[in-house]
């Protein structure tokens, strides 16, 4: 089948490469020549696992193909996938404007019948006005389908092959049968493709996320509370988890969602709402406590540094609320934290919404200075946030990143960190202090360790302070 993919960022390259690996002829253009011209040369602009080898593989068999030029793109095409950008606008709409004007491009281009599919994340109600920009210009027949995806970073390719479920919205016979014979080699393992009319394809996206963020966002103030009333979240986690109706999954408590999907679309979801004259009340409260959650992590680890501080001073006392305040910053000038982890999660380079850059914002804002390392998103975070003037720097390895160090703070849970050499962490740290936004350590382990030890929802290895 000759397949058009429009766009080739984070899902559009993915399913592009995805698509001609089954076998299918696919064209992906994008209007950035940089990008198209490194593509061409198998350079992927993106962290994903497994990408590179299947771009690979299929650009050299001939059914892969990167251009700039969108329009000789659709003209051949029996399906034309729109998968560009819909970045949030001031007030949380999605910016549709990248979509309508793709539709537009692909109303001038075709020459045959075409499937039409809409794999941006797109709010419901969006179908009708890329059916009218198509028909502006088209002079054949066309088949308008939403077929949201839902791939995980760093999982995206396996997902991809392998998907839970294909959600299609669709309003023809015609369109039904050609992205089933699409789909089939992907849901051969009893996987099911599930059809259904378009507006409801469209809501099925956000709502997805909306409940995953929702399902994060709990965790997060039941491990707050945890902090305050002696529990411990872990043994909550396994207790929910266990509990058929509500299972494991997005249960563990850390410091914010992230990422290009859920804050995006979190907002987008109460924006319709609101257009609607439906108010989401309990996303909005997710959204809130959400970048709540962000600067948790932060006033954390300021809470450790003073406590330790007053407690280095000489100053037998516990820490209030005033202790936190302008004029204990002092305390904080020329502390050297290290930062584990920058990503929004592991497995990818992404930085979007990511916690990392309010953490680092915040500490800067102390007067402290950071030291980090992440796997996969140096050089992202070296374009978005640079050095700020010498105060922060870039490790090789997390143990590089300790040297010095006052105290470490864990944000992403890549697996390289999840058994480190606590004594040589420790001995490297100028101060034992850790505190964990992932809860990957033992607190007991590291108490025997001789390691301060503060962590999400958990007591920590002394008198856990209050961070609720």
């Amino acid at each position: 089948m000759n397949i058009a993919v429009i766009g080739t960022g984070y899902v559009g390259l993915v399913a592009g490469a995805c698509l001609a690996e089954t076998g299918n002829a696919v064209i992906c253009a994008d209007l950035d020549e940089g990008k198209i011209s490194r593509l061409k040369r198998n350079e992927i602009p993106i962290f994903e696992p497994g990408l590179d080898a299947i771009v690979e593989r299929n650009q050299a068999d001939g059914r892969l193909v990167f251009t700039t030029d969108v329009e000789a793109a659709i003209a051949d095409a029996e399906v034309v996938f729109i998968a560009v950008g819909t970045p949030p606008d001031e007030d949380g709409s999605a910016d549709l404007s990248h979509v309508l004007a793709v539709a537009d491009a692909v109303g001038r281009s075709i020459t045959r019948e075409t499937v039409v599919v809409t794999k941006s994340t797109v709010p419901v109600g969006t179908a009708p006005l890329v059916k009218k920009a198509v028909a502006r210009h088209a002079r054949f027949p066309f088949h308008i389908v939403s077929n949201p995806e839902f791939l995980k970073e760093g999982a995206a390719v396996e997902d991809f092959l392998k998907p839970d479920r294909v959600v299609l919205g669709v309003e023809s016979e015609f369109a039904t049968t050609v992205m089933g014979e699409l789909y089939a080699p992907f849901v051969r393992t009893g996987r099911p493709v599930i059809y259904m009319d378009i507006a409801s394809a469209e809501m099925t996206k956000y709502a997805a996320n909306g409940m995953l963020a929702t399902r994060i966002s709990f965790m997060n103030e039941i491990a707050a509370l945890c902090e305050v009333t002696g529990a411990d979240v872990d043994e909550v986690r396994r207790g929910l988890g266990s509990d058929t109706r509500i299972g494991p999954s997005f249960l563990f408590p850390g410091p914010g969602y992230g990422g290009s999907c859920f804050p995006k679309d979190v907002k987008a979801l109460v924006r319709t709402g609101a257009q609607s004259g439906v108010p989401l009340e309990i996303l909005s409260s997710v959204d809130s406590s959400n970048e709540r959650q962000k600067r948790r992590l932060g006033e954390k680890v300021r809470r450790a540094l003073l406590s330790h501080v007053i407690h280095e001073q000489g100053q037998d006392k516990s820490l209030s609320d005033s202790d936190l305040g302008n004029s204990e910053n002092k305390h904080l000038q020329g502390v050297r934290v290290a930062v584990w982890g920058l990503s929004f999660k592991p497995g990818t380079d992404d930085m979007r919404e990511a916690p990392a850059l309010v953490l680092i914002e915040q500490l800067l804002g102390w007067g402290a200075t950071v030291c980090a390392h992440d796997p996969a998103a140096m050089e992202e975070a070296r374009r978005r946030i640079g050095d700020c003037g010498g105060k922060i720097c870039y490790a090789e390895t997390g143990y590089d990143a300790l040297a010095g160090a006052d105290a470490l703070v864990i944000v992403t849970d890549w697996n390289e960190y999840r058994h480190p050499d606590f004594n040589r962490l420790k001995a490297t740290l100028k101060r034992p202090i850790v505190v964990d936004g992932r809860n990957l350590y033992d607190p007991k382990k590291m108490s025997n360790v001789g390691i301060t030890y503060y962590s999400i929802g958990r007591q920590h290895n002394g008198a856990q302070e209050k961070t609720a």
